[in-house]
């Protein structure tokens, strides 16, 4: 039988609020510094390999919080959003490659084209949804180009470009060629821009099967460009000790989401929103508190308000290991993960869960002589 390799474990920095509810005020936390720097440093210390950014509207610019949180973490690694359309290429570059430097090589680029025709129109970008990904892909083509200190003489639809190479950038990143490109897109001109430019595709949390057929898809487009690409799953993680305390975790979680909330996600949905995976995690459970199961232990609650991913496994820790072994069987290596709220979650995910995945517990902590011994503390209070 053959032995899976422990897979990457990633969290999410929640910079537009975070609490113990969906759909409630109630508890909840404001993106504050002083509470995404708690998280950052938490998973930091428990051995999470990297932290995901989001970006829009309603967050915290990423590039500014991911500068601010570098110097107070050791290895955690930042995946920060990078808007084709927004800056130009050469621009991008320049500021990747500085961050990457003053990291020393924490940087990973999350390629964002976006599905919300209004929150792009507010940034300057009118382009529909075919033009966004050929904007993407002619942004990429300098992008990369220039950060790798190469030479480009380019011209496209909507940008063009052209550098001498090392002129253009003469401080080169810590990583090689550039800081690691990831993209999420389900759509077929999302899947193409993946196949010819990034090194990892994302995928929200469909039930495997589904998973399995996109990333074909992807590795054939891949394969056209004689390239080839890994693979991430981006899912919420409800793990507690036994599934009925998980499950109990899962059902709490949405306890005050209200109907006329679901009703106001589902038409916002409908209105503006040009994503073909958001229209697929939409088709998981139609809005419907009914069809919340999605697969084994895959759960839909989430999504019933929140935009983006929107399904968890729940289970207890063995349980929930083998569902995400059954992803890594398709070909995910990497799990950006999150849960509600993110900093007491991140420890249960740490404590309950990568012992059972294989993943060492506290990877960013330097450990000297002999391991704790549990007994310790009731021998020093008896002494």
């Amino acid at each position: 039988m053959t032995v899976q390799p422990p897979l990457n474990m990633f969290w999410f920095l929640p910079t537009s609020g975070d609490g113990a509810y969906l759909g409630s005020k109630e508890g909840w936390r404001p993106p504050e510094f002083g509470y995404l720097r708690e998280i950052a440093a938490a998973i930091d210390r428990l051995g999470f390999g990297g932290v995901l950014l989001p970006t829009g509207g309603s967050c915290l610019d990423g590039w500014t919080l991911a500068s601010a949180l570098a110097p107070l973490t050791e290895r955690l690694k930042f995946l920060i959003a990078l808007r084709p359309g927004i800056l130009s290429p050469a621009m991008a570059a320049r500021q990747a490659v500085a961050f990457d430097r003053i990291s020393n090589g924490r940087l990973l680029l999350n390629i964002v084209t976006g599905g919300n025709p209004t929150d792009l129109e507010a940034d300057g970008l009118y382009l529909d949804h075919k033009e966004r990904y050929r904007q993407t892909s002619e942004f990429l083509t300098i992008w990369r180009a220039i950060a790798a200190g190469e030479p480009i003489d380019f011209k496209g639809r909507h940008l063009s470009a052209r550098s001498a190479g090392a002129t253009q950038l003469p401080f080169p990143p810590v990583q090689k060629p550039y800081p690691p490109l990831y993209i999420g897109g389900s759509s077929a001109a999302g899947i193409e821009v993946a196949g010819e430019h990034v090194d990892h595709y994302l995928t929200w949390g469909e039930p495997p099967a589904q998973v399995a057929e996109k990333f074909a898809q992807v590795r054939e487009a891949a394969a056209r460009h004689g390239r080839t690409v890994r693979f991430g799953l981006r899912i919420h993680l409800i793990v507690r000790e036994t599934e009925s305390e998980a499950w109990a975790a899962a059902e709490r979680l949405i306890s005050k989401v209200s109907d006329r909330a679901i009703e106001a996600a589902q038409a916002r949905n409908a209105r503006v929103s040009e994503s073909e995976g958001q229209r697929r995690m939409a088709a998981l459970h139609c809005y419907r508190r009914d069809a919340l199961m999605v697969g084994p232990n895959l759960w839909a609650g989430v999504g019933l308000v929140r935009e983006g991913a929107g399904t968890a496994l729940v289970g207890d820790p063995a349980t929930v290991a083998e569902r995400l072994r059954e992803y890594q069987a398709v070909g995910v290596d990497t799990v950006i993960a999150s849960g509600y709220p993110h900093l007491e979650e991140a420890y249960r995910v740490a404590e309950l869960l990568f012992p059972a995945l294989g993943v060492q517990v506290g990877g960013s902590t330097i450990r000297q002589g002999r391991e704790f011994d549990p007994g310790l503390e009731q021998k020093v209070a008896a002494g």
